[in-house]
């Protein structure tokens, strides 16, 4: 525990704790600003932080962004996971409300997440489409195993193309929904999910 000048004390933070907190700052910056324009020093300013410290915890800028475009990656995917044995039209408007809720409560990290397609970084954009493919691949588990789904997934090779391409739409449709549009969370949950069952119907 260390004393501040108040005379109160605060609780020195965990290993765990002190990273999370640098992932939350960097995803702010990183949403707020293109990857070029965020230096490693703002991250230290802004969580109170030696650069020596932070470096501790992530050796390159490349490394830190790639963590924060991970955690983000993670959180989704466990935000949207499927329930297995339950239909996908019956999930789907559950699943997308659970998403979009968390889209609405981390908005910093999810715009910092879709930046990463544009980073100049090559290796940057690499970790961000092994994040998109993980949804896509989840996704497409879910349809495989749907008793409604499953077949056309087999007889469609259109389909991995289709659920690719509403990702992309759910996207833009979020990333423009946080601007600021008179839609409703709602409204724009049936919007997505009237996308997807209408590209996956024959």
């Amino acid at each position: 525990m260390a004393a501040n000048q108040g005379g109160r004390t605060r609780r020195r933070l965990s290993t765990e704790e002190r990273r999370a907190q640098l992932l939350a700052v960097g995803a702010r910056l990183f949403s707020e600003s293109p990857y070029d324009d965020v230096w490693i020093e703002q991250v230290a300013e802004i969580a109170g932080v030696s650069r020596g410290l932070l470096y501790h915890y992530f050796p390159t800028k490349r490394d830190f962004f790639a963590a924060v475009v991970e955690r983000e990656s993670e959180r989704m995917l466990r935000m949207t996971a499927p329930v297995p044995g339950v239909p996908v039209r019956e999930q789907l408007a559950g699943g997308l409300d659970t998403f979009l809720e968390y889209v609405q409560a981390h908005a910093h990290g999810y715009r910092a997440f879709h930046r990463a397609d544009a980073a100049g970084d090559q290796a940057v954009r690499r970790v961000y489409q092994r994040a998109l493919g993980a949804q896509e691949r989840q996704i497409l588990a879910a349809l495989a195993e749907d008793p409604e789904f499953g077949p056309a997934c087999e007889e469609r090779p259109e389909v991995r193309l289709a659920v690719r391409g509403w990702l992309a739409f759910t996207t833009s449709v979020c990333l423009e929904w946080l601007r600021g549009t008179e839609l409703s969370r709602d409204q724009v949950r049936e919007l997505c999910a009237r996308a997807l069952l209408g590209v996956l119907t024959p």
